[in-house]
């Protein structure tokens, strides 16, 4: 079991939610695996464009682009 508030914005949601008929247990539990899947999808994004060595190529030519821009002090 579980106890929580909910603010105005979550609580609209969680009608929005139930408007067709499913339960608050339902919805709420659906919204848990969907937040934990979002969650291991952009870290495996995350890790992917990290280890991606095109991407760290392409940035390290920015970083280099950017230091000849700048004003030295």
């Amino acid at each position: 079991m579980i106890s929580l508030r909910l603010d105005d914005e979550s609580e609209a949601a969680l009608r929005a939610l139930t408007a067709g008929g499913r339960s608050r247990s339902d919805v709420i539990r659906e919204a848990l695996v969907a937040a934990a899947r979002r969650r291991s999808d952009l870290a495996a994004e995350a890790r992917m464009v990290r280890e991606d060595p095109e991407d760290r190529a392409e940035m390290a030519r920015v970083r280099e682009l950017m230091e000849s821009l700048r004003d030295p002090w």
